[in-house]
């Protein structure tokens, strides 16, 4: 499906996104093998949630969709750690690399046999990352390509705790091995070489686990989880393309409601205010061990920048948001050490580039990132999703800059992480 965005010439008001996918998922999963009922209130939408749940269900997982709309919420029926049943088919993780990434963790560990796979795009994508430290934990698993590539196939049961060095910053792998943790005999360590999001050892806190972080080193140990009831923040990384649309358009003030601000996931908001973004943090509280806040953006003078090192792993998700910013800020950012971009739903620094570069934007590959030279008009022009949602909403956001109308195709790639983002864009600066 194609769909235009018209240039607006004033974007104003007040936008809610969807629930926190990482924190959904995790709280979905966690409470499954909690012991006990728990309420998980403004879960994620799209297909990703489909996937996890799908998966989750699979395994037995009693979970029941209650309300609609803004009253939303589902009853997750925890059995405790070995209430889970082998699956009478395989799981199909869809598009989702945290569903199969998080679920390996599980599956490792569960005594029975399983099977994950994906949709064609999550087939192609490695998962011996995951695999290494699952197998050096005594996980007995099959997979395409060498053992890399899904359909994975798990028979599991009788983990031993490791110490893992992980060989980059990676808030999925670190997960998976906590959660093949609490089944682990002996403790699970992840020594990380930068910090990456903390959603996991988190919610294991909050339900009674027995782990404890210390610096860049987590440690889990053989633990039984109690349910908690989670209200999950808005997400922050669907939050980004409106952070990004308020302080890039010359005439804006946009303001998001009841985002999560996680330090471990605020790398957006660091990014952005070092290149002179004017965003305001009002009303801020704590929802279930996660704070939150609203965020307002105004129009700012933005800067060029470097991105890279150490903040890499708390932004890869919103770097295309980024990049289309710095197209817009005073002098040259550079984004490196982001090859990881490379094997996301699609190749994001090419599709990026690409992409901006057909709305006028000043922009060149590298292996690991990109060099955008700011300052650029922007005008409409046809440009690929690529059928990733992140490039999607990225090439809207550029529409709105940009003057006279952008055609983006396959721009129904947004529904798998935020159903709603059209509607909610339609209505920014209507009549601007």
């Amino acid at each position: 499906m194609e769909r235009t965005v018209e240039h607006r010439a004033r974007l104003e008001g007040a936008v809610i996104p969807p629930g926190d996918k990482s924190i959904s998922h995790r709280a979905a999963l966690l409470n499954a093998i909690a012991d006990g009922d728990a309420r998980v209130s403004n879960f994620c939408v799209g297909d990703d949630r489909s996937s996890m749940l799908g998966c989750l269900r699979g395994l037995g997982a009693g979970i029941e969709e209650r309300g609609s709309g803004g009253e939303e919420h589902f009853i997750i029926r925890g059995g405790g750690k070995l209430g889970l049943s082998e699956p009478d088919d395989a799981l199909y993780s869809g598009n989702s690399g945290t569903t199969m990434r998080l679920v390996s963790g599980l599956l490792a560990a569960l005594p029975f046999f399983s099977v994950i796979t994906g949709d064609a795009s999550l087939r192609r994508r490695p998962m011996k990352r995951i695999l290494l430290p699952l197998e050096m934990m005594g996980a007995r698993v099959m997979g395409r390509g060498g053992g890399s590539l899904a359909p994975l196939a798990f028979e599991g049961g009788c983990l031993r705790g490791i110490e893992y060095e992980m060989p980059v910053a990676s808030a999925q792998l670190k997960s998976c091995i906590l959660i093949a943790g609490l089944y682990a005999e002996g403790e699970t360590t992840v020594v990380q070489p930068a910090e990456s999001r903390d959603h996991t050892e988190r919610m294991m806190g909050a339900m009674g686990a027995d782990v404890e972080k210390d610096g860049l080193r987590v440690t889990v140990r053989p633990s039984n989880l109690k349910p908690v009831d989670i209200q999950v923040p808005s997400d922050i990384s669907g939050a980004a393309f409106w952070l990004v649309a308020g302080a890039a358009h010359p005439n804006a003030r946009v303001t998001v409601r009841g985002v999560g601000i996680n330090p471990s996931r605020t790398g957006v908001l660091d990014v952005l205010r070092e290149m002179g973004a004017n965003i305001r943090v009002e009303n801020a509280r704590e929802d279930g061990n996660e704070p939150s806040a609203d965020l307002v953006a105004e129009s700012s003078d933005l800067r060029g920048i470097d991105i890279g090192g150490e903040i890499i792993p708390r932004v890869i998700d919103e770097l295309p948001a980024l990049a289309m910013a710095a197209s817009q800020a005073r002098g040259v950012t550079t984004i490196r050490d982001a090859a990881e971009l490379r094997v996301k739903e699609s190749d994001r620094i090419s599709a990026t580039a690409e992409g901006l570069s057909a709305l006028g934007a000043k922009i060149r590959e590298t292996d690991d990132g990109m060099t955008i030279e700011g300052g650029a008009k922007l005008r409409g022009a046809e440009v690929a999703s690529h059928g990733d949602h992140r490039i999607a909403m990225t090439m809207a956001v550029a529409g709105l800059v940009a003057e006279g109308t952008t055609a983006i195709g396959e721009a129904d790639a947004a529904d798998v992480s935020y159903p709603s983002f059209w509607e909610t864009l339609d209505r920014l600066g209507a009549g601007g």
